[in-house]
């Protein structure tokens, strides 16, 4: 898979719907109801970050639930990537780029969503042909402030920034032109996912679908 390739899938999941759940899970039972109370409440494209023992066993679970697309978050090494992708993920998110990260997802056939937090970063990304980028941390890297400031001299990347993205700050994110979506944890907080309160978490994806 080339990087244009990649970018295109992934342009194309960001573009499904402004916001993608970024999810911890604990215990990988949660997974399946978790990811149908979230497409049933209108956000179909999940990222299962891999910081718990669980992530991979969810990733699993998930892939199976009819209407979503299943990413894995957090990927750090080639190894992780071949992990994600015999569980079954359509996507991978990073919270930086490394040459051996995406060469492996390259070669895996696996597209990403890679992230920056500088000029300097996303223009390596760019030249190496991803034009669809995460941006992260987002709030601690100066917020919708920065990406619209990064954006006016490079145009030719769509950001998804993560990382303190909230209901109340979502929409400054999303109003900007380069922003092809946003990821957030607040759609399926682990509250709510321990008390296996999906019709709650259902809601909270819905009034994420219409921002």
């Amino acid at each position: 898979m080339t990087p244009d390739t990649a970018s295109t899938e992934t342009e194309r999941l960001c573009r499904l719907a402004p916001v993608i759940p970024v999810i911890t899970i604990h215990d990988a039972k949660d997974a399946k109801p978790l990811a149908e109370a979230l497409v049933a409440g209108g956000l179909p494209v999940l990222e299962v970050t891999l910081r718990t023992g669980a992530a991979l066993e969810a990733i699993r679970a998930m892939a199976g639930v009819a209407g979503g697309y299943v990413g894995v978050g957090s990927l750090l090494t080639p190894e992780q990537v071949s992990q994600a992708v015999a569980a079954g993920a359509t996507f991978g998110v990073s919270p930086g780029a490394t040459d051996r990260l995406l060469t492996a997802a390259e070669q895996a056939g696996l597209p990403m969503l890679p992230g920056a937090a500088t000029a300097s970063e996303a223009m390596a990304l760019l030249e190496r042909g991803y034009r669809v980028q995460k941006f992260f941390p987002a709030e601690a890297s100066g917020g919708a402030r920065a990406i619209k400031g990064i954006g006016a001299p490079i145009p030719g990347i769509l950001f998804c920034p993560t990382g303190g993205v909230t209901p109340e700050n979502a929409g400054e994110y999303l109003a900007l032109d380069n922003i092809a979506c946003v990821g957030g944890s607040w759609v399926c907080p682990e509250k709510l996912i321990a008390a296996g309160d999906w019709r709650a978490i259902e809601d909270l994806a819905r009034e994420a679908a219409a921002l």
